[in-house]
């Protein structure tokens, strides 16, 4: 099986099929740019530049439109933090306001549903499938990855291959999140895989069983309330960090063999997560905003994502219209790794991340900074 034909499984797995949707007049991408060049900026928002190969897509985006500075905003915000920054500066037009945010699944909807973020169809707006966006534009399917564990083979003798090792007294105080549970998408969704590992038949299942699957591994001592990040799995303060296998990867060519470290998709469960892009309602810099969106959805900011190791929304179109480097193709994880990966849905993401949001300190009682 080829890499290429894992993706079209894995992505049918959440009906990511792209079907049949309205027509609608082609961006003129040259008064969009005249346009966002007026405002002159962009403000992003928690866009690491190891994460999802975001530093060179940011780069890409200022080489093919000069004139528009990107001021980047805390770039190790978890999604709830996003949602915050546009509420707190609702009525701020300066640096503090985000333009764009780059969420976790549920919080597109809810978003929405709150009236914080407003409508826009990028040209490309055809080929994502249906069931990754908003019938009306206001959020709309990125990229998305599996939970993966990212070890450092230095000073983990045996890397574990499932989620049921963590537990194990070889792990002592080795394994940290990538995020704190009660405010990032990525920590809730590796508590809700968890939950999966440990047989969850329900949204609900999964983020009880998790919770107390990970009251396990803090009670057992080999929990680390540390955001994990490369430099602290580099240092040996979170040997084993769980984070989407993009980050990881990423991580992994970043430290060049120094420390060896390896990245391994648990064989108990395989959870994808889909992340989404949308446009504040209160964006200082609306043109540029969207400028950036058509940037990100054209197929060179899509092959940006793919470079970092991130599966963009778009990948099937590209894949069947040859579009997808075959160095690339290469780069990435084995297909087997992804064979059996499970989407979760809107509605079980919010179940599962109400409960894990609320129960994880009383459950857990790990404060994760």
């Amino acid at each position: 099986m080829t890499f290429q034909k894992a993706c079209v499984v894995s992505v049918s797995v959440v009906a990511l099929i792209a079907s049949a949707a309205p027509s609608f007049a082609q961006t003129d991408l040259n008064a969009l740019y005249e346009a966002a060049k007026g405002e002159g900026q962009l403000t992003v928002i928690a866009l690491p530049h190891d994460w999802c190969g975001y530093g060179a897509v940011i780069d890409g985006f200022k080489a093919k439109y000069p004139g528009i500075t990107v001021n980047e905003l805390n770039p190790d915000a978890g999604s709830a933090d996003e949602i915050e920054a546009i509420k707190a500066n609702k009525d701020n037009k300066g640096e503090g306001a985000p333009d764009v945010i780059d969420v976790g699944l549920p919080f597109g909807p809810s978003a929405k549903a709150d009236g914080l973020i407003q409508p826009y169809k990028v040209s490309t707006w055809d080929s994502i499938p249906a069931d990754a966006k908003d019938a009306d534009g206001y959020w709309y399917g990125d990229y998305y990855g599996v939970m993966a564990f990212l070890v450092n083979s230095d000073l983990v003798a045996k890397a574990p291959t499932s989620w049921a090792e963590l537990t194990g007294a070889d792990y002592a105080n080795q394994v940290a999140l990538a995020g704190d549970p009660r405010a990032s998408a990525q920590a809730i969704q590796s508590v809700y895989a968890a939950g999966l590992a440990n047989g969850a038949k329900t949204a609900e299942d999964a983020a009880n069983l998790g919770l107390k699957f990970f009251g396990d591994v803090q009670s057992k001592g080999n929990f680390v309330p540390v955001i994990g990040k490369a430099a602290s799995l580099a240092q040996g303060t979170t040997p084993i960090v769980i984070a989407w296998d993009y980050n990881a990867l990423a991580w992994r060519d970043g430290f060049a063999g120094n420390p060896k470290a390896e990245v391994i998709v648990p064989s108990d469960a395989v959870l994808a997560g889909v992340y989404v892009q949308a446009i504040s309602a209160f964006a200082p810099h609306p043109n540029a905003a969207k400028l950036w969106m058509e940037y990100l959805y054209s197929d060179e900011g899509q092959l940006g994502w793919l470079k970092g190791y991130c599966h963009p929304i778009r990948f099937n179109d590209l894949a069947q219209n040859g579009k997808v480097p075959q160095e690339l193709l290469a780069a990435l994880p084995p297909a087997e790794a992804y064979a059996k990966a499970v989407f979760p849905t809107v509605d079980d993401q919010n179940a599962a991340k109400a409960i894990i949001t609320k129960d994880w300190d009383s459950v857990v009682g790990a404060n994760v900074q």
